[in-house]
């Protein structure tokens, strides 16, 4: 591999954690989701717990990610943690989507106000698809 082989893919490599880590902070930010978290749990006092677990969190995991460590489980035990994770990432998306009001506004920009339960099946669809394809093919 060239010199200028290795630049251009530190480049990328910058590039696309400079991208994700926007989008994490602004994620945090603009939506406020320290703030809605304390005020949903009445636990206002513990954001700098909240700030620290988000932090350390996104650290080790980055960490993890680049040492390449394996955690081994049980298959019961894999499966149970994917279940919690896939509830997770479901109920943040769906509050996501009722916080921001994005299909509603989406459906009313490209006229298909009458067919958001099929937009809605769409951008599920795709997803599962999406999801199956990087898990099963990639």
């Amino acid at each position: 591999m060239s010199l200028l082989d290795s630049f251009l893919l530190a480049f990328i490599g910058l590039a696309g954690g400079v991208a994700v880590g926007s989008g994490f902070v602004a994620f945090l930010t603009v939506l406020d989701i320290v703030p809605r978290l304390t005020a949903m749990t009445r636990t206002r006092k513990r954001v700098p717990w909240y700030e620290t677990a988000l932090v350390m969190g996104a650290l080790l995991f980055t960490l993890a990610d680049f040492r390449g460590w394996i955690f081994s489980l049980l298959p019961v035990a894999t499966g149970f943690i994917g279940l919690l994770c896939g509830t997770f990432v479901g109920f943040l998306t769906g509050a996501l989507t009722e916080v921001v009001n994005v299909l509603p506004i989406l459906a009313k920009r490209i006229r298909m106000e009458s067919r958001i339960f099929w937009l809605l099946m769409a951008m599920v669809l795709g997803k599962v698809a999406g999801s199956l394809f990087q898990w099963l093919i990639f």
